[in-house]
Order: structure tokens, then C-alpha cells, then sequence
């Protein structure tokens, strides 16, 4: 096997951080960052993995930093067809963002997992943010013994909208996703991309080409694949690590200014998340954040504040 992508090289996020390709079955790849902080990472704590969401990638320095100066290694991927790990997905053939089904991610973390178990650490702290906080549920379901603790961010456990129209859009997308599974079916409103870049006024400075503001094209067989997997937790999970699950503590509207889209949850409805968080099984405690985005780690101050405290509080009580 070609080992040259496992060499750690300067990310693109410049000082205290290194990326190594992860090479996946299939000839995919994904991206793993590592936070490395001048003064060392800290003795015997677990490390913490951040998974991002759709139409994302990892840029939150200040997430990496926060989880560091605490004493946790911090790391990050960018799964494949993500931020940098996009180039070469679309090279072969894949659309931005876009598998058929969530289990291919299995092969991502247990690749991440395996990189920094190479890096000497123990354990593993799963923080997942939307579909990220979807996949990394899954994970820790069929990877238990690997996964010490878990937090998600906003995670994506249903549709947003009203059950009857979440029913007839997941039969179409059913159908869809089994004859024409790149058929584009929705796309993402712009005003909360645009209410957090730094270009129109927003806070944050990051790679359009990465994560746009408008997202990327959600297709058939994509959404049938997170509609698979709602379903699998409505069921019910057997998670066994212990479970930090924040949100907002408002749904907000799809669009609006840029207040509303940064103090409220516009992307996901947080009563979802609420009714669905006994579906992980084990032990889940749930942290409402007021005046959180739907990326709470993203949120004007004081919610960012007080996201970040809930969070290395949480860890350092359970881990």
C-alpha cells in the first residue's frame, strides 16, 4: 500500500496545525486534522474527534483551542467528498457531500480512530455537529468499544417540517434514491451561510469553495440515506457511552436577518433533537443554550461562551 499519505503536513489553517490523508477502501480519502498547541497536548485525557455536518468542514480554531487549553488532544476530519478532502472525490467521479449511504462513514472514523490511537492516545471523544451528530451516533452505536464519550452539537435526528410533508418527501426520495440517485431534490436556503461568513458581515472566515452559502445540491439518494438511518434511531440505538446533547433553545425560521439566523436554530428543529435524544439509550444529558445557532460552537457571545463552558465542564466531570 502507498503510505505516502500518512505523513502529517501543515494544514491549511496555518500554526498548530497538521493533515494527514486518510486512504479509505475504494480509493476514497478523507482528512484528518490535528491540533497541536505549543504547549503540548494533556496527559491521560481521551482526545476528541470534531465530525462536521453537510455542505462543512473544519475551521473552528477556536473549538480546537478551547478543547486543547483544556487539556484534550483535538482532532478533526473532513469525510470524504468534505472541505479538503473534496478534490479528490469529485476527481473520481463524486458529487460534493454525497454517498448513498452513511455506513461508508464507518470506514472514515475507523480510519481517524486508528490514526490517533497511532499517535499514542487512548480512548475517544466523539463531537458531531448536524449530520455529524447523526453519524457519529450511528458510530458509537456499532463501535462501542472505541467510543468513550460523545457530544453533539445540533445533531440531525429528523426533518425539519410537519410529519405529513416529512412523509411524503421521504417516499419520493425512497424512490428516487433506489432509479436516479443524483436527481437534485432540494437545495439550502443562503441566509445563514451568509449571516456567518465574514464577507457579508458574519464573524467567521472560511473556504466558500467548501462550504457555500447556498450548500451544496442535496440529491435523492443522499436524503434517502439519512432518511434510512432517522428511521434506525427512531427505533432505537444502543449507545453506551455517555452523551452531551446541546441545542438552541429555538427553532427559528429557514431565513430572516441575520440576528434571527445567528440566535436561533434555523437549519433543524430542536424538538426533534429533544424527543429523539432517549433513542441513543444509555446515558444522555441534554444542554439548552440560549441564543445558540444552529452551530452552537458558531454563535455571537455570550451563547458561544456558554456552549463551550457546558462542554468542557461535561468532559471533565464524566471523562
Amino acid at each position: 500500500m502507498d503510505d505516502s499519505g500518512n505523513d502529517w503536513t501543515e494544514d491549511v489553517l496555518g500554526e498548530g496545525f497538521a493533515a494527514r490523508t486518510l486512504r479509505l477502501p475504494g480509493g476514497a480519502e478523507a482528512t484528518l486534522v490535528r491540533h497541536a498547541p505549543q504547549d503540548g497536548p494533556g496527559v491521560g485525557r481521551p482526545p476528541v474527534l470534531y465530525v462536521h455536518g453537510f455542505t462543512d468542514y473544519f475551521f473552528q480554531r477556536h473549538l480546537a483551542e478551547a478543547v486543547a487549553g483544556r487539556g484534550y488532544p483535538f482532532y478533526a476530519i473532513d469525510l470524504r467528498g468534505h472541505g479538503r478532502s473534496i478534490d479528490a472525490w469529485t476527481a473520481a467521479g463524486g458529487d460534493p457531500n454525497m454517498v448513498n449511504s452513511l455506513r461508508l462513514y464507518e470506514q472514515d472514523l475507523d480510519a481517524a480512530a486508528d490514526a490517533i490511537a497511532e499517535d499514542g492516545h487512548t480512548g475517544l471523544v466523539l463531537m458531531g455537529h448536524s449530520t455529524g451528530g447523526l453519524i457519529t451516533s450511528l458510530y458509537a452505536n456499532v463501535r462501542p468499544d472505541r467510543v468513550t464519550a460523545m457530544v453533539l452539537n445540533s445533531p440531525w435526528f429528523d426533518l425539519k417540517g410537519k410529519w405529513s410533508d416529512r412523509t411524503v418527501v421521504t417516499q419520493v426520495v425512497y424512490a428516487l434514491g433506489r432509479i436516479a440517485p443524483r436527481t437534485v431534490v432540494s437545495t439550502l436556503g443562503g441566509d445563514y451561510g451568509r449571516a456567518l461568513h465574514h464577507a457579508t458581515g458574519g464573524e467567521w472566515v472560511y473556504d466558500l469553495r467548501w462550504k457555500p452559502n447556498e450548500g451544496f445540491p442535496v440529491r435523492a439518494g443522499w436524503l434517502a440515506a439519512i432518511r434510512r438511518e432517522h428511521r434506525r434511531l427512531g427505533r432505537g440505538l444502543a449507545v453506551r457511552c455517555p452523551t452531551l446533547l446541546c441545542t438552541s433553545d429555538k427553532t427559528g425560521p429557514d431565513a430572516g436577518e441575520a440576528a434571527v439566523m445567528l440566535s436561533t436554530d434555523a437549519i433543524l428543529d430542536v424538538a426533534h433533537m429533544h424527543a429523539r435524544a432517549p433513542k441513543l439509550g444509555g446515558t444522555v444529558e441534554v444542554a439548552v443554550i440560549e441564543g445558540g445557532a444552529h452551530d452552537l460552537a458558531l454563535s455571537p457571545k455570550p451563547a458561544r461562551d456558554k456552549y463551550l463552558t457546558t462542554v468542557l465542564d461535561w468532559l471533565d466531570a464524566t471523562v
